[in-house]
């Protein structure tokens, strides 16, 4: 099997075994509101984390890229297609994990995510598949220019929402009230 066809195969089962645990946690498929949107504009807005793409979207991309290097340094012997299948697990695990009620009520207590109630299934998906595409353009990337990515992808939020992935790792394991106080000020 082409390493392209191996690769098309891990994403197809990995995103139809979170698909099913996700279903089997209770979560929706789609937002409640019953709509299905492309973007969510706003960080606080209802819809937010239930369509197929809103700004946390890119912290996700930037996980792909994160990903990529991370294997790379540890097992850049392995062939890309096992990397990208374990890349794809391991940002599979983080949805099913973030949509448990122990981390859903930390993103509550811990963050400005107040109203948060977790994922839909098609924004989990969506997640899993932004993290594909990060990790696939780390692939194609020169170093240097996978860095300009991540730093463009972490900044633009940052201004844009006052969060990033960055932001968000930190007031999930080490909540600060003043990094709270400013996010929530915007």
């Amino acid at each position: 099997m082409t390493s392209r066809r191996t690769a098309i195969l891990s994403f197809a089962i990995v995103i139809a075994v979170a698909a099913v645990t996700l279903l089997l946690m209770g979560r929706h498929p789609i937002c409640t509101c019953g709509e299905v949107n492309l973007w969510v504009n706003l960080r606080d807005s209802p819809k937010t984390s239930q369509m197929l793409a809103d700004w946390y979207s890119i912290s996700h991309i930037v996980h792909g890229l994160l990903f990529y290097a991370a294997l790379w340094l540890v097992a850049r012997r392995w062939p890309v297609e096992w990397r990208f299948t374990v890349a794809l697990l391991v940002e599979a695990a983080w949805e099913v994990t973030e949509n448990t009620p122990f981390v859903i009520d930390r993103y509550r207590t811990a963050t400005t995510a107040l109203g948060y109630s977790g994922d839909s299934i098609l924004n989990s998906l969506s997640d899993i598949t932004m993290m594909a595409i990060g990790f696939l353009a780390a692939r194609k990337l020169p170093p240097w220019g996978s860095i300009l990515l991540v730093i463009v992808l972490e900044l633009i939020p940052l201004f844009v929402i006052r969060d990033n992935l960055t932001l968000n790792v930190w007031m999930l394991l080490a909540p600060n009230s003043g990094v709270q106080a400013w996010q929530a000020a915007g």
